[in-house]
C-alpha cells in the first residue's frame, strides 16, 4: 500500500476523532469511540510514517495530503 495514502487515512481518522471526543465530553460519557478512533489515527499515521524511508517532515506531509487529494479528484472528475 502506498505510505501517502496511509497517512493520509490516519489524519483523515484524527480529524474525525476529535468531534467524537469533545462530544463525548459535553455530554458527560465516556469517549470510547473517540479513543478508539485515535489510536487507530496514531497507528496509521505510524504505519505510513515506518513505510516511507526516511520518514515524513511536515513539507512531505503536506506534499502527500496534496498528492492523495489531487488523485482522488482525479478518478472522481
Amino acid at each position: 500500500m502506498d505510505p501517502d495514502n496511509v497517512l493520509v487515512s490516519g489524519l483523515v481518522v484524527a480529524v474525525f476523532a476529535i468531534p467524537a471526543l469533545i462530544a463525548a465530553y459535553a455530554d458527560g460519557r465516556r469517549p470510547w469511540a473517540g479513543l478508539i478512533m485515535l489510536a487507530m489515527a496514531a497507528g496509521l499515521i505510524w504505519y505510513g510514517n515506518d513505510l516511507k524511508d526516511p520518514g515524513y517532515t511536515v513539507e512531505t506531509a503536506l506534499e502527500a495530503i496534496y498528492v492523495v487529494v489531487g488523485r482522488i479528484s482525479n478518478q472522481v472528475f
